[in-house]
């Protein structure tokens, strides 16, 4: 596991964690999720149960009759898919999710508590514990040209993930702003904040905020504890 995973996620909230601990960067995990999800399946902890072929659901979990689901996935427990929700493939939710509102999840994992309530676009992307996405944000995960993806790391380097989709990795309690657009690759750090309609690329680090000029300030409060 590689020291990127390690300072993103608490990987205590989610059952992706032994999958995520067996590869060196988080974004290996994302093109084997169909497997990863019916290793899952077959030893899920009892309260799940199967909604739909290939749809396993936690108890207490709500889903609205307008919110379309195609499996497989996995939604934790006490989770909230609201209406006109867009469950695409190859999901893995935690407990005490929530997607609303015209949001599309495909190909991804939410950590516990992660919010992606309003007209959101979530693909081929990992978001950390509490990471919350404002209203119409938008995960990007394909170049126009098609070209892969290069990912950049704290350090500045450059490395190329080997895939021509892949959307963001959010740090647990990330803060993605209305409207926002974050490029493919776009790595935001643990409790970095996104301003509302900023386009953002690269690395944000983490307890950083990313304002609409371009810039990198430090957030004036002291980082929150993951739980």
């Amino acid at each position: 596991m590689h020291g990127l995973t390690e300072s993103l996620f608490d990987l205590q909230h989610s059952l992706s964690r032994p999958f995520l601990e067996s590869v060196h960067y988080p974004w290996e995990i994302l093109p084997a999720l169909g497997g990863i999800l019916s290793s899952l399946i077959a030893e899920l902890p009892s309260g799940y149960r199967e909604l739909a072929p290939g749809i396993w659901v936690g108890e207490g979990t709500r889903i609205e009759s307008t919110a379309l689901l195609k499996g497989p996935a996995i939604i934790g427990r006490n989770c909230d898919i609201r209406h006109a929700a867009f469950i695409r493939e190859n999901v893995l939710l935690g407990d005490e999710v929530v997607v609303g509102n015209s949001t599309e999840v495909k190909n991804a994992v939410l950590f516990d508590g992660v919010q992606v309530p309003h007209f959101n676009y979530v693909g081929d992307s990992i978001l950390g514990y509490k990471a919350h996405l404002g209203a119409g944000a938008i995960l990007s995960n394909f170049k126009a040209a098609g070209d892969m993806i290069f990912v950049q790391l704290s350090d500045g380097t450059k490395r190329d993930t080997g895939l021509n989709k892949l959307g963001g990795l959010i740090g647990d309690f990330a803060e993605i702003g209305c409207n926002a657009v974050l490029f493919p690759g776009t790595i935001a750090g643990r409790q970095s904040i996104i301003y509302p309609l900023c386009p953002a690329r690269g690395f944000i680090p983490a307890g950083q905020i990313l304002k609409n000029d371009g810039k990198l300030y430090p957030k004036s409060c002291c980082l929150r504890k993951v739980d």
